[in-house]
């Protein structure tokens, strides 16, 4: 799937944050709520515009970007 219907930036929208497309809910968001042990329904009562089949997409996004073979290569060059 194409990142850019998954993650959005734009300064406008929290400073070119990387939010769910669509929203403005921080991606990072998702991510630190399942850090706290959090689950992803709570995430998703807790932001409502973000859909569950959205946040499972980038969640599933950033599995295939870092268990990715070449993830040494990218890690470089984003690094």
């Amino acid at each position: 799937m194409d990142i850019s219907k998954l993650i959005s930036f734009d300064k406008e929208v929290l400073g070119g944050q990387g939010v769910f497309t669509g929203t403005r809910v921080p991606v990072e968001s998702l991510f630190d709520h399942l850090e706290a042990g959090v689950s992803l329904d709570e995430f998703l009562e807790d932001f409502p515009t973000v859909s569950k089949e959205h946040a499972i997409a980038v969640l599933d996004m950033a599995t295939k970007v870092i268990t990715a073979k070449n993830v040494a290569e990218l890690y470089a060059a984003v690094a």
